[in-house]
């Protein structure tokens, strides 16, 4: 059979496919990162489907059986709480796996942060590099200076918490003057999206009680 990857809402819930509905409703089975969140969804769009929960902590133990269920003639989607699979949460081992064992493995078009935060930010986006969320501790300035020279548009992820940390040690690798842009909360009541300098952006964000997911656009290097 065949392992769907279907892209959930990262907020609105109008932004699930008629396919990814579809297919919901076809499968065997639907892998969750997480089964409480899935299910609120899945509730609302009238699903009811065994779930099992695939997540960080043990997709590398579960991604052989899955395929091997998937092998044996099963049907299987993988979600994650918001967006699309693999991009920054689990599947790209399970993915991996299944095309390990000559399965056919098949990823629906649908919502995911970066995009639409790309789009928004007015900075080129022919040519651009995503990086996900930066390590929280050992290894985050060393990648911050392998990027020192990026001539692309950079696309990073962060929680609410680091968004300030990230905006200085962008200033202090970049320059304060670097041209950027944060969205928090996309598709959401309170989605906003922040333009200008890193310090302006900065100075917006340093008093203010931050919420939701982040993604950073960072302007590449023009020297």
């Amino acid at each position: 059979m065949k392992l769907y990857i279907v892209p959930t809402p990262i907020g609105n819930l109008e932004d699930i496919t008629l396919r990814a509905i579809r297919i919901l409703n076809e499968v065997d089975l639907i892998l969750a990162e997480d089964t409480r969140k899935s299910g609120i969804l899945l509730k609302h769009l009238n699903i009811t489907k065994k779930m099992f929960a695939h997540h960080m902590h043990n997709e590398h133990k579960t991604a052989t059986m899955i395929a091997e269920r998937i092998a044996s003639g099963e049907s299987i989607a993988l979600i994650t709480d918001a967006g699309t699979p693999a991009i920054s949460d689990p599947g790209f081992l399970l993915v991996r796996e299944c095309i390990k064992k000559g399965i056919e493995v098949e990823c629906l078009p649908g919502a995911t942060a970066f995009v639409p935060a790309l789009v928004n930010s007015g900075l080129p986006s022919d040519s651009f590099c995503f990086e996900g969320f930066l390590p929280q501790k050992k290894g985050r300035q060393t990648k911050i200076k392998s990027l020192l020279n990026e001539s692309r548009t950079m696309i990073f992820y962060e929680s609410p918490h680091r968004l300030i940390k990230a905006l200085e040690q962008f200033i202090a690798f970049f320059g304060a003057d670097r041209k950027a842009s944060v969205s928090r909360e996309l598709t959401k009541m309170f989605e906003e999206t922040k333009r200008g300098t890193l310090q302006e952006i900065l100075d917006y964000f340093k008093d203010k009680t931050i919420k939701g997911e982040i993604v950073i656009v960072l302007e590449g290097n023009k020297n």
